[in-house]
């Protein structure tokens, strides 16, 4: 199985990045240019399709690949055959939205 996950940052929050990228482009010749946001995008392929993969997935993309006070994340699953590409019109993809996260406590010593 492979998995693509893409994490972009919340849209309350600020992209100094993505800003930046705005500006270049306007100044190289786009000023139709109203926003630019950067994000990050993996693949990840996967051996097996356990019970719990997915609430797997879910938490290695909280805990590790995305920061959740500041991000959001997507997954979107495909089923690989014999590791081979399959052309677009015949994979079978699902996009798994993630709810908002709810937010850690620290306990006080």
């Amino acid at each position: 199985m492979r998995t693509k996950v893409i994490v972009m940052p919340k849209a309350a929050v600020l992209d100094p990045q993505g800003n930046a990228v705005r500006d270049a482009m306007r100044h190289l010749g786009m000023p139709e240019v109203r926003s630019v946001r950067i994000g990050k995008y993996m693949e990840i392929e996967i051996d097996g399709q356990n019970g719990d993969l997915e609430s797997r997935l879910h938490r290695l993309c909280r805990d590790l690949l995305s920061n959740p006070v500041i991000e959001d994340y997507e997954l979107e699953k495909s089923e690989v055959a014999n590791r081979k590409k399959t052309p677009s019109s015949q994979r079978t993809t699902s996009k798994v939205q993630l709810e908002k996260p709810k937010p850690r406590t620290r306990k006080r010593k």
